[in-house]
């Protein structure tokens, strides 16, 4: 048993979940995953931290329920701020209105969990922060460019992070990561460095561009 494995029994043996462990084994890895296939396949979404935030959500809360908050919060995000806008509000007060209808919302599908079973038992608020987040960036690209572009980006940003949930939820990799921690602790480091050296096209540019290269 080496050092990081010693380290890792003791953590588990005092009281921090296995799972907590695992999650920030693996959170480096995903984060450079997302920054692999931005960089590779072209993909843009809405940088790093929120895809992988996103992911790690998705992880905790459950794929379903996790989608379900997420797609709520969205929607009454873009409603709050169709309706706000009539008001001539300023910006900064005009998002914590739209932050309280967000959060009436999200209150709302709590409370009609349990008689609709909707599987929402794990949702904690930091999850619904971070998917949170999301909203306002979304709403900020609606204000800043269009309505298109702002669905566009998030669209990618939720195929990124489900690309990060599903690497969170691989079962040989979370044992792995408990065995060899040290291997999982050092592959993002290879893998950023090496994609961070790429300088070919991304894979969305030779679609883009297939004719013009044949």
């Amino acid at each position: 048993m080496n050092l990081f494995q010693q380290l890792i029994a003791q953590t588990i043996e005092s009281g921090v979940s296995q799972e907590t462990v695992i999650l920030f084994l693996l959170l480096p890895l995903v984060a450079g995953v997302v920054a692999a296939i931005r960089h590779l396949i072209g993909f843009h979404g809405f940088g790093i931290l929120i895809p992988t935030a996103i992911a790690l959500t998705l992880a905790v809360t459950g794929i379903s329920a996790g989608l379900l908050v997420f797609l709520t919060i969205l929607l009454t995000a873009t409603l709050a701020r169709s309706f706000l806008s009539k008001l001539r509000l300023h910006y900064l007060p005009r998002m914590a209105l739209v932050l309280w209808f967000v959060t009436v919302a999200v209150l709302v599908l709590i409370f009609v969990s349990p008689i609709f079973k909707l599987g929402l038992t794990k949702v904690s608020i930091f999850p619904v922060l971070i998917l949170i987040l999301l909203a306002e960036e979304f709403i900020s690209v609606q204000i800043g460019k269009s309505l298109r572009e702002a669905t566009r980006l998030t669209a990618e940003t939720i195929i990124i992070a489900l690309s990060g949930y599903f690497i969170f939820n691989l079962r040989p990799l979370q044992e792995f990561a408990l065995r060899q921690p040290h291997w999982i602790i050092l592959a993002p480091l290879v893998l950023n460095l090496l994609v961070g050296r790429f300088s070919g096209l991304r894979l969305l540019e030779y679609l883009r561009f297939k004719k013009l290269l044949n």
